[in-house]
Parts: structure tokens; C-alpha cells; sequence
């Protein structure tokens, strides 16, 4: 039995945490709002049960006592005359009397909305009233309330002042609490709002540095904490972008100055006597730049590129085009009107590196694009090759690495080819995965937020 309990209780509280909001801007209103409601709430019943309704009682009893007291005194004398006395001596106390000869109450009630507005009356007249039949509609008038009571002669009607059976000024209470509910509940989303806002900017300030953007405009505000957590923002920024910055002038002079010497030995090596020995070394130089190349691309990571719209379709087509010069067939398959913010010669160069590849390990590649439902693009690249394991997927990625035994990857390079198309894909805010292909080989995809 407690096991069943302790089910239940678990399904409750799953169910309650998918109904709460997931953002802080609605979780912090929450904790503001529901709190105040909840105290509202508390105050309201306990003005009605602790207040109005002892009011209203008593207000009724008093009413009742004074239709009692008519009653009684018209049928102990049931005469016109001594009717005229009662209606003269009810009228100080705001009652009106009339008889209505030959008459009976009405049969069909009128509740009113607050029932426990007739339910005060009328355990008062009962009480006051037994056993005469009576009968009563506190609706019908906005400011009176009507009173029936059956007699041998007819019926007794009464006319009183709302006022004389209900505190009539409780709505001005609930009025003046809902006011005041509306009221904090305002202050209290303008200052949730600029506090989540600071929040929000700075969110948004990593996601362009994590896409290879800066935003200039961003300065810390806020609470303090936030602001501190904006400042380290920064400084991480300003370190990152310091270490990019050298990495890059590291490798151009690495690469300046390997340069030089190499253009020395091509040099020579063209003005030797043409052999064998010399056609080697010439390849050689050639693999050499190749690899230098690469190294500096890796390091690179063309930094210094603005985002611009880039257009997917003109871009797969530009790649496909590459890749039938090499001799691949290429299908595109590209969804029209496709385009995203990129920097257009990185995302070039990561496509163009996952098109050569499949190009160079399979005679089919095809290339899809589409909009994902998270509203980003996703670009795949496949081939009819050999394919590699699925539990060396990750080592693909590796710098340096060659999967030689798979597919015989980067012959001719250094094994960055992969690394290089990721690393620009992730500066984007994107990555790049590889699964089975249908067409039998390797499949990369690109998924890139717009």
C-alpha cells in the first residue's frame, strides 16, 4: 500500500514539473506572484468567514426580528386599521408593509450569486418566522430586498434596504485587494524583466563569440552577480581571441619562414638536370607545402571572416562542381530558398573538405540539405565507399589521423581534412556527425543554427 502511494506520489510530481514554466523568467514570476496570490487568497476567506458573513448574520437576524415583530402584530389584530399603525411604526425602522388580499408566495426562487447572502436570510426568517410560510428574492431590486410571508388573508410583503440584511461594502474590499494584487504583480514583472533581460544578453553574447561574432555593444548590468559573471564573460573572451590571435601569427611566420626555403629548393631542383632522384625531391617539396597548408588552415581557422547571408544551394552546387572534376558523380538534393548567417569562406572550405573526401573514397556523392523543426540547417554528404567502423567515428575527428586500414584516408595529407571541417562547423555554433550512408559508405552531417 505505501509502495502504491509512493508511485502515485512520483506520477504527481512529474506531472506538476511539466506543467511549471522551464525559463527563469517564468520560474522567478512564479516565486513572486504565487506567493502574493496564495496570501490573497488566505486574507479573502478569512475576511468572508471571520468578518462578512458575522456581519451579514446579524444584519439578517435584525431584519428578520423586524418582519417577525410585523407579522406577529398583524395577526393578533388582522384588521385594516391596525395594519395602518404597522406600516406607520415599520416605515422608521425602513420596512415597508403591504398586504396583497387573496394572494400566495411565488414558487420559483432567484438565488442570488453569492449564496451565502440567502443563506444568512434565510435561517433567519426561519427561525423568526416558524411556522409561517415566507418567501424572499434578494435579486429582483439592486438596492431592496423583497419579503413574502403567507397569512389567512393573503400575503404580508415586505420592502427593506439591501443594506439592513448584507454588508454591502465587501466588494469595495475585494476590489481594493484585487487592486493591490494587480499592482505588485506589475512591479514585480517590470523588475523580474530587467533582471532576466541581463541574463538573456549575456546568453546571447556567448552564442555570437561561440559563432565566431562579437558583440561590441555588450556591457555587464544588472544584478551583481550577474554582472560578475559578465565580466568574467569578457575577460575569458579577451583570452580566448588573445591565444587565437597568436596561435594564427605563430603559424603564418611557421610558415613564412618555411616557405622560403622551400621556394629556394624548388628553385634548384628546377635547375638540376632532370632524373629520377630529382622527381622524388620535387614530390616531396610538393608534399611538404601541401602539409604546411593544412597545418596553417587548422590553426587558422579562417578567424578573421565576417558572417554574411551565405546561400546553401549556391554553396553545394560550387562544391558538387569541384568534386565532378575530380571525376565523382554527384546528386544534389537541396531544399530551394535555404540560406543562414556563416562566414561564408569557412563554411566553404569545411564543405568543400567533406565533399573532396567523399570524392576521393567513392564513385557516387550525394548531397542533401533541409530545415530542421529546431529551425536550423542541416547539410549531409555521402558516398558509396568503403565507409569507416562506427566505433571509430570519433578518432575520424583526431587531428593527424588517417583511418588507414578503413579507407585509406588522407593519402596525400596529413589526416586533417575531418578535424579542420569540424572545428569551422563548431565556430559556427554547429557540429558535424557521421553515421551509415544509404548508399552504402560514409554519411557527415552538418547542423548549423540560423
Amino acid at each position: 500500500m505505501a509502495s502504491g502511494a509512493s508511485t502515485s506520489a512520483r506520477l504527481w510530481t512529474r506531472v506538476l514539473r511539466r506543467q511549471l514554466p522551464t525559463s527563469l523568467w517564468g520560474r522567478a514570476l512564479l516565486i513572486i506572484v504565487l506567493p502574493i496570490a496564495l496570501m490573497q487568497v488566505a486574507v479573502t476567506w478569512a475576511f468572508f468567514e471571520a468578518h462578512w458573513e458575522t456581519v451579514t448574520a446579524r444584519l439578517s437576524e435584525g431584519l428578520a426580528g423586524d418582519v417577525a415583530w410585523a407579522v406577529d402584530s398583524y395577526l393578533d389584530e388582522p384588521t385594516p386599521e391596525h395594519l395602518v399603525e404597522i406600516t406607520d411604526q415599520a416605515q422608521i425602522m425602513q420596512l415597508s408593509v403591504a398586504l396583497r388580499e387573496g394572494g400566495t408566495l411565488p414558487t420559483r426562487d432567484r438565488p442570488a450569486f453569492f449564496v451565502a447572502l440567502d443563506r444568512s436570510l434565510d435561517n433567519a426568517l426561519s427561525d423568526r418566522l416558524d411556522p409561517q410560510p415566507f418567501w424572499f428574492d434578494t435579486t429582483r431590486y439592486p438596492n431592496h430586498v423583497e419579503i413574502q410571508v403567507q397569512v389567512e388573508a393573503g400575503v404580508l410583503r415586505f420592502i427593506a434596504p439591501r443594506e439592513r440584511a448584507f454588508a454591502t461594502r465587501g466588494h469595495i474590499f475585494i476590489l481594493w485587494l484585487g487592486g493591490a494584487t494587480i499592482l505588485l504583480t506589475a512591479i514585480a514583472i517590470v523588475f523580474i524583466r530587467n533582471q532576466v533581460r541581463a541574463i538573456e544578453r549575456l546568453a546571447d553574447a556567448a552564442e555570437a563569440f561561440g559563432k565566431g561574432e562579437e558583440d561590441v555593444a555588450f556591457k555587464p548590468h544588472g544584478a551583481r552577480e550577474v554582472r560578475r559573471a559578465a565580466t568574467a564573460f569578457l575577460s575569458m573572451r579577451e583570452r580566448i581571441q588573445r591565444y587565437i590571435d597568436q596561435r594564427t601569427i605563430l603559424l603564418a611566420s611557421v610558415s613564412h619562414d618555411l616557405r622560403t626555403p622551400l621556394t629556394r629548393l624548388k628553385l634548384e631542383l628546377a635547375l638540376a638536370e632532370p632524373s629520377t632522384r630529382t622527381d622524388a625531391m620535387s614530390r616531396d617539396l610538393s608534399e611538404m607545402e601541401h602539409m604546411i597548408d593544412e597545418y596553417l588552415a587548422f590553426a587558422e581557422g579562417e578567424v578573421g571572416e565576417l558572417p554574411v547571408t551565405v546561400d546553401v544551394t549556391a554553396l553545394a552546387e560550387t562544391a558538387a562542381a569541384d568534386a565532378r572534376r575530380l571525376g565523382a558523380d554527384v546528386l544534389l538534393e537541396l531544399e530551394s530558398g535555404l540560406d543562414l548567417i556563416a562566414r561564408f569562406g569557412a563554411l566553404r572550405r569545411a564543405l568543400t573538405n567533406l565533399v573532396d573526401n567523399a570524392a576521393s573514397h567513392g564513385r557516387a556523392v550525394r548531397i542533401s540539405s533541409r530545415t530542421l523543426k529546431s529551425g536550423g540547417v542541416e547539410i549531409a554528404v555521402e558516398d558509396d565507399g568503403p565507409g569507416i567502423e562506427p566505433d571509430s567515428y570519433d578518432e575520424a575527428f583526431m587531428p593527424f589521423s588517417r583511418l588507414d586500414p578503413s579507407r585509406n584516408q588522407n593519402r596525400k595529407g596529413v589526416g586533417l581534412g575531418l578535424a579542420i571541417a569540424r572545428d569551422l562547423v563548431r565556430s559556427h555554433g554547429g557540429d558535424i556527425t557521421l553515421d551509415r550512408s544509404d548508399l552504402g559508405g560514409l554519411k557527415a552531417v552538418i547542423r548549423l543554427p540560423r
